[in-house]
């Protein structure tokens, strides 16, 4: 029974670690439709393109393309994604799917 108990407390302190990583950016009360839509997770498609200039996928297009802007700003200022969008490819991806890549704060 102990051991029961300490799988459980195990599983508890993975599933509230894990939680905030499940793709999704809080936004405030009150954003926009397109702000809602925000989710990092999305942007896995973009990866290879981001990280090592390959040519986009369509579906990483498509997801860029249905994203707002200041979606991206998001993922930008998150020190959890920061590190990653600031790789000189990911510009290059944003051009080559024809988003305009926004100017964030």
């Amino acid at each position: 029974m102990a051991k029961l108990v300490a799988i459980c407390a195990v599983l508890a302190v993975v599933v509230t670690v894990t939680a905030p990583l499940s793709g999704a950016v809080r936004v405030p009360a009150g954003a926009s439709a397109a702000e809602q839509n925000c989710d990092i997770g999305k942007l896995i498609a973009c990866k290879l393109a981001m990280t090592d200039g390959r040519t986009p996928l369509e579906s990483c297009c498509s997801n860029l393309k249905e994203q707002d802007g200041s979606c991206f700003c998001r993922y930008q200022n998150d020190p959890a994604y920061s590190q990653y969008l600031s790789n000189p490819n990911v510009p290059k991806t944003f051009v080559s799917c024809g988003v305009a890549l926004p100017i964030c704060s």
